[in-house]
């Protein structure tokens, strides 16, 4: 299976009077095609803006990509111009955020907000225009689509609003769709229907998905390899399985300490000791080791490599680097 995307040592910082905040420090990985990717980790911890980055849309003028490859399809997006990139982002990328409120423009109606992605991006006009736009809203599920074209984003459920946000990402037929935390804001009910959703049109379209959260449990349903961020590195990359059932940094053992297990009856959950760092002022050695209880001298004074311990499976831990 070929790699659609491929992250090598991004780094994007933000320059702040509070000094140089690293975002996103020298962060790599690979999304092969047809794939759904996970990204998990705290909040702040570089996971939005590793995806704002890959579609160049770091707020400027304190953020700024300063190193690193971002290879789509074999061509590195860093080196593009801001109009290649306009071509590109709806086109090749698309992202649905966690607010679709806040994604949906409220002045506008919703037949209006998906036809100009759709006249943009594959110059269609007039009644093919509005039919490519009821197709859409069809393939998510929206039941009357040519009253709800009519709508105001205010007039739909959350849910609804959410499977708009969809339709537009998916209106051009991306090759790659970044989902930034998109049940965030649903109720329980409507995020088992929205993932649902999202998983059959990835089978009926190929499409190659990142998936942003925390939770562990959408990680186990919609993802097959993801990768755990602190404090804005990854610091373990494995297959899903593999991940729940060996994990081995210190920082993910402790996240899945802290997941609820039905089967076992406990007063308190495990919780992660201390705050993850600000990262304008990141610890000299591994950001994890002042909350980590496995630290050493070494983790504390330097940054531990990445190492393959199985196939596919690597971790920046001292613990498990050969030049311990």
């Amino acid at each position: 299976m070929s790699a659609l995307l491929e992250v090598n040592g991004l780094r994007t910082y933000f320059f702040t009077r509070w000094g140089t905040v690293k975002a996103v420090d020298g962060v790599s990985f690979s999304v092969n095609e047809g794939e759904t990717f996970g990204l998990v980790g705290e909040s702040g911890c570089g996971k939005s803006i590793t995806c704002l980055s890959i579609l160049r849309l770091v707020p400027a003028p304190a953020g700024r990509i300063i190193g690193g490859e971002i290879l789509l399809e074999g061509e590195d997006l860093l080196k593009k111009s801001e109009k290649e990139m306009r071509k590109i982002r709806g086109r090749k990328i698309s992202m649905i955020l966690q607010d679709p409120t806040a994604s949906l423009n409220p002045v506008f109606t919703i037949g209006d907000q998906i036809t100009e992605v759709i006249k943009i991006h594959r110059g269609l006009k007039g009644r093919s225009l509005w039919q490519s736009a009821k197709e859409m809203l069809e393939m998510v599920r929206i039941p009357s689509p040519d009253i709800r074209l009519r709508n105001w984003p205010h007039e739909l459920s959350g849910g609804m609003r959410q499977r708009v946000v969809g339709a537009i990402a998916l209106s051009c037929e991306p090759a790659l769709l970044i989902a930034d935390e998109p049940t965030t804001s649903l109720d329980a009910t409507i995020q088992v229907q929205f993932l649902r959703l999202l998983r059959e049109l990835q089978q009926q379209t190929g499409l190659t998905l990142i998936f942003v959260t925390h939770d562990f449990g959408i990680v186990a349903r919609m993802c097959q390899r993801a990768a755990v961020m602190y404090a804005g590195k990854i610091v373990e990359t494995a297959n899903v399985r593999e991940l729940f059932n060996h994990p081995a940094h210190p920082y993910t053992q402790a996240l899945m300490k802290s997941l609820p297990k039905v089967e076992e009856k406990v007063e308190r959950l495990a919780s992660i000791e201390g705050q993850p760092p600000p990262l304008h002022n990141l610890p000299p050695g591994c950001t994890f080791a002042p909350r980590c209880y496995y630290a050493k001298e070494r983790c504390r004074s330097e940054y531990p490599p990445t190492v393959e311990i199985e196939k596919g499976h690597a971790v920046s831990c001292w613990n498990f680097n050969e030049f311990q």
